[in-house]
């Protein structure tokens, strides 16, 4: 079942030690085919090595096992409520790469201080807030709502990403393979906004403007950026 899915989603998560992003086995790729009504993801605690595109589990938007061997990644269920509340993602990555994570464990939005940030992301990278006591007693679960509590006021398509605090980040779109590139912008993003402040203490956030010119002319209908398909 959804073999192309699975090597897809296989695929999106051997571009995590790719590109630096995780460590041992910490981060996870999922895709969903939302005509179907399910979503695949990456087993728990299996080294990137040993993977294979079989090894992918199918779940339903019940968090129930569809299909597969082996236990589903321990983050399904906040993959599961994004899913379900934000028809637009199409896949989802979580990892704790370090700058993001430094980000997210300091509890700190990440400013918008330069193009390269405004080119993908609208605005800052938010921090959502830590669960409390009661929360946790449903962890993935209720870190999901979290997150989906914030971007119900805002946009999760301009803002593909968000830091959970003293966790790590998420990142989404359309699919798995432009989540995963979104969670390298956002790693890129995080170094750079670090680096900025250990430079200048001082600086301030990339004039209004100047991040609206480098957003909307990526995105959006009047978008110019790149080549006509």
């Amino acid at each position: 079942m959804l073999e192309e899915l699975k090597k897809a989603v296989y695929q999106a998560n051997m571009d995590l030690p790719k590109y630096g992003l995780v460590t041992f086995t910490w981060g996870n790729v999922s895709a969903i085919d939302r005509e179907r009504g399910y979503f695949v993801i990456k087993p728990s605690g299996v080294p990137y090595e040993e993977l294979r595109p079989e090894d992918m589990v199918v779940m339903d938007l019940s968090m129930n096992k569809v299909e597969g061997e082996l236990n589903p990644s321990s983050d399904t269920a906040t993959h599961c409520e994004l899913y379900k509340a934000f028809p637009a993602i199409g896949g989802i990555v979580h990892t704790h790469s370090a700058w993001a994570t430094s980000w997210a464990q300091a509890g700190r939005d990440i400013p918008c201080y330069g193009t390269t940030h405004a080119d993908y992301i609208y605005g800052k990278v938010p921090c959502v807030r830590n669960l409390t006591r009661e929360e946790l007693e449903d962890y993935e679960v209720n870190t999901g709502k979290l997150i989906v509590e914030y971007f119900r006021k805002a946009d999760v398509e301009a803002v593909p990403c968000v830091l959970c605090k003293n966790h790590g980040p998420f990142a989404w779109g359309k699919d798995a393979k432009e989540a995963v590139h979104n969670a390298v912008v956002l790693e890129e993003v995080a170094k750079m906004a670090a680096r900025c402040e250990m430079i200048n203490p001082k600086l301030g956030e990339a004039p209004k403007e100047l991040q609206d010119k480098h957003y909307f002319r990526k995105h959006g209908a009047n978008a110019y950026y790149g080549q006509k398909k």
